[in-house]
């Protein structure tokens, strides 16, 4: 059974991220089925625009630790968002945590509900948010970066809109939606893919520049003695050993 149903109505393509076991978490199996999905939808003329959605009530719990997927195979899909030649809408009613947060901001419009709520954990888990900050520090305000980059805080929709995580921040997310994708059904595809290279130039290129570098740091942190004893202390939901 796949991670990344399908579902397709009037040119939106829907993709669900569906892997509750692990809260949606980018585990290399939910990495590798996504990329294909946006691949057949960047080569299907049906397709006007894509809508990433979730079940249960988390949108992505981040790097699958278990199983987590090898980095340049996760910044390839994150480049596949950004670059893919038709708007990615996301639709957000649940938790969002670390490269979750990379995937959602590589998206060009999103909407999150009530329920949904956003926190970068990495520096509490002796990582960094490195590779994610490819589509995000271009669109985020740089002082909230600098806030929730180093404390790892939870914060709520309407936080996540005003910093630029997210476009819109609503009590009802499909509400909010439905004049988004209906502008998107009445554009035309070259428009479309043309007016997404001008918004986007600037985080591609972010990736052109840094993608080797941020790899590389994003590997050697994982390899980390530190990153070992806040990998395990979170599996074992204890605290690291330098909390004080």
């Amino acid at each position: 059974m796949t991670l990344v149903p399908a579902a397709h109505e009037r040119g939106i393509t829907t993709l669900t991220l569906d892997s509750p076991a692990n809260r949606n978490a980018l585990s290399a199996r939910l990495v590798a089925e996504l990329g294909d999905a946006l691949s057949a939808c960047a080569k299907d003329p049906s397709v006007r625009a894509v809508l990433l959605s979730h079940t249960g009530g988390t949108f992505c719990a981040g790097a699958d630790l278990r199983s987590p997927p090898d980095p340049a195979a996760f910044v390839a899909l994150l480049r596949s968002v950004v670059a893919l030649p038709k708007p990615v809408v996301a639709r957000v009613s649940g938790h969002v945590r670390a490269g979750g947060l990379g995937l959602l901001g590589a998206c060009d419009i999103s909407a999150a509900g009530p329920g949904a709520s956003f926190a970068f954990t990495e520096s509490r888990l002796g990582l960094a948010p490195a590779v994610i900050s490819m589509p995000l520090l271009p669109r985020l305000d740089p002082r909230a970066a600098g806030r929730y980059y180093l404390t790892g805080e939870r914060f709520d929709a309407a936080e996540a809109a005003r910093t630029g995580l997210i476009t819109i921040a609503s009590e009802d997310v499909d509400e909010a939606l439905a004049p988004v994708l209906d502008g998107l059904r009445r554009a035309s595809p070259q428009g479309l893919a043309e007016s997404k290279r001008l918004v986007t130039a600037t985080v591609l290129a972010a990736f052109d520049r840094d993608t080797d570098a941020l790899v590389e740091r994003s590997a050697r942190l994982f390899a980390s003695r530190e990153a070992a004893e806040g990998v395990t202390a979170f599996l074992e939901r204890r605290d690291p050993a330098w909390v004080l």
